[in-house]
């Protein structure tokens, strides 16, 4: 198993990669997982002083035969961030070998079990952006990848790409909590349609689906809006 580290707009002293390296135990999570590939421990800093106490940011990826894991935690040195998101990352593990072990040959979750297995908060693995509104010609629009952001519109600090197999809205649910996010997006199996599961509040979840229609008008609302209705 491989252990990349790299930093995002940010060095990485050997230090720090050596720290990586005895703080994953790689025997621990393959007793955990034995389908382990990989794991990517991507860190980041946040130059706002008004963001010190959570100024390092460390995110860590697992792939494997299964769904990824991934687990992340801010705090005031990569150090700490890394323990952190460790912390999490082992809990994630323990939860999906459970899983494994007391509900052999049972396949998935239901949507109504995944609280009581998987309780933990869930960073959709894909991120969505509506153009800009139209605005007079006189302020200027600067093109930031697939969007045109114009005056001093949002800025496209990261864009990511995934590729997955349709699955159900209880698989959705399980790999949502896996990686740590309050949503997920994939295609369901059943409508083939794009569809996003969320958390809305305590246990409770809801699910987005997508259907085109030719005929509506390019100012249609769209699937933009809050996720908590």
């Amino acid at each position: 198993m491989d252990i990349v580290v790299k930093g995002r707009k940010t060095e990485v002293p050997e230090r720090f990669r050596k720290h990586v390296a005895e703080k994953l135990k790689l025997d621990k999570i393959q007793k955990l997982d034995a389908k382990v590939i990989s794991l990517d421990v991507e860190v980041s800093k946040e130059h706002n002083p008004r963001q010190a106490d959570r100024s390092d940011r460390v995110e860590i990826t697992l792939h494997s035969r299964g769904p990824v894991i991934r687990a992340e935690a801010s705090a005031g040195d990569p150090y700490a961030a890394l323990d952190l998101a460790t912390g999490k990352l082992e809990a994630r593990l323990r939860k999906q070998h459970d899983k494994r072990h007391t509900r052999r040959g049972n396949g998935r979750l239901s949507a109504a079990e995944v609280a009581d297995v998987v309780p933990g908060v869930a960073e959709l693995n894909a991120n969505g952006h509506l153009p800009a509104a139209e605005k007079p010609e006189s302020i200027p629009t600067t093109r930031i990848g697939p969007l045109e952001v114009q005056g001093e519109g949002p800025m496209v600090v990261r864009e990511k790409v995934h590729t997955a197999a349709p699955m159900t809205l209880d698989q959705a649910l399980y790999e949502m909590e896996l990686v740590g996010h309050d949503f997920y997006l994939f295609v369901d199996s059943e409508t083939k349609q794009p569809s996003v599961v969320y958390r809305r509040h305590a246990y409770d979840y809801g699910v987005i689906h997508l259907e085109t229609d030719p005929l509506a008008g390019s100012e249609a609302g769209g699937a933009g809006g809050a996720l908590g209705g």
